[in-house]
């Protein structure tokens, strides 16, 4: 099995350019990438694409934030393709000054768009946002007299996900709800950088428990202490 590079969060970062689109796991931060947030926000790359299940969270009158909030509020992106921005109102100024392009879309929906990329597909049919403004601009597609919409496969240019494990070669393991997206993501992009709370050597890794095989890693870094 083939070793993959282990870098340093500020290394991998630099695999980001101008104008990617860049998917990061988490859920409201459970799950997020923070070291390679932390190096990404540091190193400074804008025009970014973010695909991300939410915009994490933001409390303007502490400054507290969480998961990919620290970009969001740096101004990193110029697009983002979430499912929800309730807790952040700093990406809700954005949106409505017309500062970022936010692209709203179910949860279900953007999970299975994503995997759908993963599989080669290229999209998915789904009934979800049928007779709404989900609907605009969409192919509608009518199976046994029932209708549906059909969602275009939604595929990044590098994914920063994060793992409880992960062995020399890449394969990963993830802690409980900390899943989440991670998976998903790591199947859609071109570059998969993979943040590990722990490093073990090949072959130390159960193969039952891994979720996201070697395969589909480029990078591995060791993530914060």
């Amino acid at each position: 099995m083939v070793k993959k590079p282990i870098v340093t969060a500020d290394e991998a970062v630099k695999l980001i350019k101008e104008g990617d689109a860049v998917m990061v796991g988490g859920f409201l931060g459970c799950g997020s990438p923070t070291g390679l947030i932390a190096a990404l926000e540091k190193r400074g790359t804008g025009k970014l694409t973010l695909i991300c299940n939410d915009c994490a969270m933001y409390n303007p009158k502490t400054g507290d934030m969480n998961g990919v909030a620290p970009l969001v509020a740096k101004k990193r992106f110029s697009a983002a393709v979430v499912s929800h921005i309730g807790t952040n109102p700093e990406i809700q100024r954005q949106m409505n000054e017309g500062e970022t392009d936010v692209r709203l879309v179910p949860q279900g929906t953007l999970a299975e768009r994503i995997r759908a990329a993963g599989a080669g597909l290229g999209g998915i049919l789904t009934p979800t946002g049928l007779g709404t403004e989900v609907q605009d601009g969409k192919k509608v597609v009518e199976v046994d007299g029932e209708k549906f919409l059909l969602e275009k496969a939604l595929k990044g240019d590098v994914a920063l996900i994060r793992a409880k494990k992960a062995d020399k070669a890449g394969n990963c393991v993830y802690d409980k709800s900390g899943r989440n997206f991670n998976p998903l993501m790591a199947m859609a992009c071109e570059t998969v950088i993979v943040e590990a709370d722990e490093i073990v050597e090949i072959g130390e890794l159960d193969p039952e428990v891994v979720v996201t095989p070697s395969v589909f890693v480029t990078h591995i870094v060791q993530g914060r202490k």
